[in-house]
């Protein structure tokens, strides 16, 4: 296992995080994708810290808090010291039927910290994350209270999942100019299949040193290998037919797939493990956060770490999987080839 900072920050993770979406068992909007009884997930977090793992990503709303819980018991279970392991856990989807059970005003993130907390049976996380975007809720007003929750020890660092670039960039400029705690990290959806972040987010993210960590790097299992181009069947068990989440192109992910399958039979391990190491890759990436319902799905995403491709292989996973052309990301390339030529031209050392 090999440890990444995280960002710009003295923090090193490790580079698959345990995910625990599939903990818990109350029922909800992702109930399909969990399932775990405490024992269940308690074995996956000793397999995972046993492994080298030191980075565990939760949130509020996975199974109406219960995924929160069970992580809190399996490090109390195991007798986990809190320096041993990274806690990270997410706030702004609904935890009540209030208008003000959602979103990201001062008013639910105060509230919803104190009660994660709670639930984990921690003093702190390490990282708190803004789930998603609020349209009706200020940034400003997000940021102070975040802000107020790093300065009272109550987490060391702050991120955010599922925006966009120009939100995470309106919101370090606000930090800047207030002097308030910036975002050090940025969760998104990001596989060999779905590169879409590629165009405006991981250039903004390398600019201002934001770490990245990667959700569902299989795209929902699809990328696994167990898919069939011809019925779309599953071989034994799978989500995507109950659950068809995150959606995926999937003649794209087949013929990724299709080339994929050879550098994994001639390695003798799954399509799963050379999709994540390409992840694993990519320059941009801090963490990539596998979860799993079962020992031996984890130990497989466990032994991509192992995976190395050579420089063709990504080359053909690049060439197959790259973007199309899109304004202005071309127009930028053209008319920086202007000033690349100039730098090309200076003297090189001899």
């Amino acid at each position: 296992m090999r440890y990444n900072r995280l960002g710009n920050t003295g923090l090193f993770v490790s580079e698959l995080c345990l995910g625990a979406m599939t903990f818990g068992t109350r029922p909800g909007r992702f109930e399909a994708i969990a399932g775990l009884d405490q024992d269940a997930s308690t074995a996956l977090v000793r397999q995972a810290l046993d492994a080298g793992i030191n980075f565990i990503d939760t949130a509020n709303t996975y199974t109406a808090g219960q995924s929160e819980e069970f992580v809190g018991e399996a490090l109390r279970a195991l007798g986990v010291g809190r320096s041993d392991v990274i806690v990270a856990t997410k706030a702004v989807g609904p935890m009540g039927e209030g208008p003000n059970d959602t979103g990201m005003s001062r008013y639910h993130l105060l509230g919803q910290i104190d009660a994660s907390l709670g639930r984990l049976g921690l003093d702190h996380v390490d990282l708190y994350q803004i789930h998603g975007w609020d349209a009706q809720t200020p940034i400003e007003e997000a940021l102070r209270a975040l802000d107020d929750i790093v300065r009272s020890g109550r987490a060391r660092y702050i991120g955010v999942s599922n925006w966009a670039a120009w939100q995470i960039a309106k919101a370090l400029g606000i930090s800047e100019r207030l002097g308030l705690e910036k975002f050090v990290s940025l969760q998104a959806y990001y596989t060999v299949a779905a590169r879409d972040l590629e165009r405006e987010i991981v250039p903004m993210l390398e600019s201002e040193g934001l770490g990245l960590m990667v959700w569902s790097p299989l795209a929902g299992g699809l990328l696994s290998g167990k898919y069939s181009r011809v019925d779309q069947a599953v071989e034994g068990e799978g989500r995507r037919g109950r659950f068809d989440f995150p959606p995926v192109d999937l003649d794209r992910a087949y013929d990724l797939i299709d080339i994929m399958r050879p550098m994994a039979q001639a390695r003798d391990v799954s399509v799963a493990q050379v999709a994540l190491a390409w992840l694993l890759y990519r320059p941009a990436v801090s963490t990539v956060i596998v979860g799993a319902k079962r020992a031996d799905q984890l130990a497989d995403n466990i032994a991509a770490c192992k995976v190395e491709l050579s420089e063709a292989e990504l080359a053909q996973l690049d060439a197959a999987s790259a973007l199309a052309p899109e304004y202005p990301g071309w127009m930028l390339r053209f008319q920086g080839e202007y000033r690349s030529a100039t730098v090309a031209k200076r003297r090189q050392p001899r």
